[in-house]
């Protein structure tokens, strides 16, 4: 049952100060949010399958079937459409973490994409936190440099591929890209502050995003040396700080603001969890806005103790940023729901079938999903806009990954044949 949340009191550092007090990398929170139907399977889906219909995209002479009574549907946020690269959850934790970096200095920036293994060969199939921090890095500008070198240093697993493709291949053309071996990338923290050390040389800093707290949100001078020394920040997988949380608040206040999102409507947020960083801003922000939102996050590389820790954290940081009203708001009870997903797995397996999946709600919707993060999104959204409780406004938050599909296709190249595609 959906908990609803007080309205903050007035004065102190209410969320609504410390956003408008924030710079942000997006110019606006702006997303598109299309509408889906969910329909009775039919002869050309794959078995077990529903239909989908876009109502935002299709045509009025459908007759709007989403709309009659009795047949259910949820919205998407199509956050993986706000840039061609840089889109997704990545770039909403980014969105006031980049800012921050660049007003404290930041020349370089250091991470290590998560990756898994695809093929023998170590092929890799990365996720893209780092390397949408060298997109954002080159749209909105890290200091300048008269050295003039790449200011986003990856460090991926394994050996560079034959043919670059995907996130390889973005990540090389955006960023100074280092294949560690896998008996080094097993030490991440190591391997990242050594590299670090590198970068930074002997006159450089090297500096955790996680320890850079913002004492006040007054505008900071940038800290550039005279000698052009380099200050290097390391950006940890998933970007799990407290300025990540901001960029994702900030897309809970502009979704609350929308005509279709009314004032005291209950919603159900659905969102895929890696690190979990996304689902507790969201949830932080529905309970600071005092929305009657419940968030359900499907669980996808750990453990619910280990969220449940991740949580804990991220909400005891944001605390410190708060007037005292918002703490006592905000509680000490979990805020999110966890749950595991509908066919639980080592993270990076795909089962058989769900490039099935992706395929069919691709060509149904123009919805493109990926089986390792957004389908378990979608199959949450669509069993709990099927389920008893239909009263609540059912939400998934798609949280981007598709250039992840490239890797796939080299590790899954039967289920990308033509053949495979007709229906």
């Amino acid at each position: 049952m959906m908990r609803p949340a007080p309205a903050l009191a007035g004065g102190g550092r209410t969320l609504a100060n410390i956003l408008s007090a924030t710079e942000w990398m997006l110019p606006t929170p702006a997303t598109q949010v299309h509408t889906v139907s969910v329909l009775p399977s039919h002869p050309s889906s794959p078995p077990g399958n529903l239909a989908f219909s876009n109502l935002t995209t299709a045509p009025k002479s459908s007759g709007g079937k989403g709309e009659e009574q009795g047949i259910p549907r949820f919205d998407v946020v199509r956050d993986d459409l706000l840039h061609p690269l840089a889109n997704g959850n990545k770039a909403r934790k980014l969105d006031a973490l980049l800012p921050l970096l660049r007003r404290r200095g930041a020349t370089d920036l250091v991470g290590n994409p998560p990756s898994t293994l695809l093929s023998s060969q170590c092929l890799s199939f990365c996720s893209d936190g780092v390397f949408t921090s060298s997109i954002a890095d080159n749209m909105r500008g890290l200091p300048e440099r008269s050295c003039g070198s790449r200011r986003s240093h990856l460090l991926l697993r394994g050996e560079q591929l034959d043919v670059p493709t995907g996130y390889n291949l973005i990540s090389l053309m955006f960023g100074n890209v280092t294949y560690a071996a896998r008996s080094v990338y097993a030490h991440r923290d190591e391997m990242l502050y050594e590299h670090a050390r590198k970068v930074a040389g002997t006159n450089g800093t090297v500096l955790w995003a996680d320890d850079i707290v913002r004492d006040d949100f007054s505008v900071d001078e940038e800290i550039l040396g005279e000698n052009d020394s380099r200050r290097v920040v390391i950006v940890k997988e998933g970007a799990g700080t407290v300025q990540a949380l901001l960029g994702v608040m900030r897309l809970v206040e502009h979704l609350s603001n929308l005509s279709s999102f009314q004032k005291d409507e209950e919603v159900h947020i659905v969102v895929d969890a890696g690190t979990g960083t996304t689902a507790v801003g969201l949830a932080l922000g529905a309970v600071c806005l005092g929305l009657h939102w419940r968030v359900t996050a499907v669980m996808l590389a750990d453990t619910l103790e280990r969220y449940q820790e991740q949580e804990k954290s991220l909400i005891s940081d944001f605390k410190g940023l708060c007037h005292e009203d918002c703490r006592e708001v905000i509680g000490t009870d979990g805020l999110v729901h966890w749950v595991d997903r509908f066919s639980p797995r080592k993270f990076g397996k795909v089962l058989s079938g769900e490039i099935s999946s992706c395929h069919h709600v691709a060509q149904q919707t123009g919805i493109l999903l990926d089986p390792v993060y957004t389908l378990a999104a979608w199959e949450q959204a669509v069993d709990l806009c099927r389920g008893e409780d239909r009263g609540a406004k059912v939400v998934m938050i798609h949280t981007g990954g598709t250039l992840g599909l490239f890797g796939l296709a080299q590790r899954y190249p039967q289920h990308f044949s033509a053949a495979n595609g007709q229906s």
